[in-house]
């Protein structure tokens, strides 16, 4: 007869605590030892288990990582959107959260602390775990706990008690949130209440929920706010232009369109800057500042064809430059050696590489594609006006120089590139 499954709790029972110190340590000492049993934790708690094996984390290692600077955590602070909304974070949870005797902590997307707030004497015992300003709570770094698994999963999760995958977290129990950023998606930071595992409550993952969602409201409704003063600005200024035009914030948002269909959002380079610009949505553009977003005017008849001549100028090694020509203007993109490698080996190769090859002319390894593809997803930032892929390639009709040194020997001088490492040899050298 086989070993009946033994039912696993979730945190909204309310015999969760007392099951978990039974059932889940059981498992946990399964997992380590390699063993089956019939006990077994929660699906994601299991998963983030594997995930902390795999790394490398020691189960009997201490929390403590190494606090970031005063002045680092002053930068991420002011790096990250959740400052605006740290008010209705200390509104929602801050209050409870000392009510409760735990305590609130906000992290960034690399699960560093940034701020914290609540009972006054856990907060000191938050010290002893390393539950403070600056401290490392990925996964990577501290193995199962709320803020790090959350972060892994981008979903919202309870760890209590002996579902922390390092022992000296046992005695605490936590629940934590993702926020993201409602004007383009992208993961802010995550929202967590964590104290003494006698102070669990089955509700607090719901309300730590809920206020995430508070807060990305209340982005949203400032992202409102400013579109609606952008739209104030651009409605005279695009009365005065011709021809295609539109006004779009900082993350691409519409505000206002002259000539053409109105759309939803534009997409935009990550680093965009005033002049003439390839947009893959509209062509060739005009792009100039606005106070809270950018004027886009489409180039029009022939200004809408992409780039014709890049100039690759590899003639000194503290100058790796990339220079576009095209039919509305010029201009320079300083390049890194790696990027520079990568695109000497795309000019000697018009008819395009694939990542494996390009791993292979750059690497020497061809199994390195992950990497190359990152790389290439950097340049194209910069240069999709001239670059496609599928295969990797300068654009078909697009002239491209490149400028050698004087002496071969001296082409990308530190390089290990065996692209380079050819180019280097004298003429007629195996």
């Amino acid at each position: 007869m086989g070993t009946e499954p033994v039912a696993r709790p979730r945190p909204e029972d309310a015999s969760y605590p007392a099951l978990t110190e039974r059932l889940v340590h059981r498992a946990r000492e399964a997992r380590l030892a390699g063993e089956r049993t019939a006990a077994a934790p929660r699906e994601e708690i299991g998963a983030s288990w594997d995930r902390a094996l795999r790394s490398g984390i020691d189960p009997e290692q201490s929390p403590e990582s190494r606090l970031l600077e005063t002045d680092e955590i002053e930068h991420r602070r002011r790096d990250t959107a959740l400052g605006m909304v740290m008010p209705v974070l200390r509104e929602g949870l801050a209050t409870i959260a000392d009510a409760a005797q735990q305590i609130m902590v906000v992290t960034d997307t690399e699960g560093r602390i940034l701020w914290r707030q609540g009972h006054s004497a856990v907060m000191r015992q938050a010290k002893d775990i390393c539950l403070e300003e600056g401290a490392a709570w990925a996964e990577s770094a501290t193995g199962t706990n709320a803020i790090g698994t959350a972060l892994a999963a981008r979903t919202p999760i309870q760890v209590h008690s002996a579902e922390h995958f390092i022992r000296a977290l046992h005695t605490w129990t936590c629940a934590a949130a993702p926020v993201r950023d409602p004007r383009d998606g992208r993961l802010m930071g995550i929202v967590d209440i964590s104290g003494p595992a006698s102070t669990f409550h089955p509700a607090t993952l719901a309300l730590v929920g809920s206020v995430a969602a508070l807060a990305e409201s209340e982005l949203r409704g400032r992202h409102l706010v400013a579109i609606e003063r952008l739209r104030s600005v651009a409605a005279p200024l695009l009365c005065r232009l011709g021809g295609r035009a539109l006004v779009v914030d900082t993350h691409g948002w519409l505000a206002a369109v002259s000539g053409m269909p109105p759309v939803d959002r534009l997409p935009l380079p990550k680093s965009l800057q005033p002049g003439t610009v390839w947009l893959a949505a509209l062509g060739m553009c005009r792009v100039e500042p606005l106070p809270g977003g950018w004027l886009v005017q489409v180039a029009e008849g022939a200004h809408d064809r992409p780039p014709r001549r890049v100039v690759l100028d590899l003639s000194r090694e503290r100058g790796l430059t990339i220079h576009v020509t095209g039919p509305v203007g010029s201009w320079t993109h300083p390049l890194s050696p790696r990027h520079a490698e990568l695109l000497y080996a795309l000019a000697r190769n018009r008819e395009g590489r694939t990542a494996a090859e390009l791993a292979e002319d750059v690497f020497g390894d061809a199994s390195r594609t992950v990497t190359v593809r990152a790389e290439i997803s950097r340049i194209r930032r910069h240069l999709a006006e001239v670059l496609t892929h599928r295969p990797y390639r300068f654009r078909e009709g697009v002239e491209v120089e490149v400028v050698h040194p004087d002496v071969p020997a001296d082409l990308l001088p530190r390089s290990t590139a065996p692209v380079v490492l050819r180019a280097r040899m004298p003429a007629g050298t195996l």
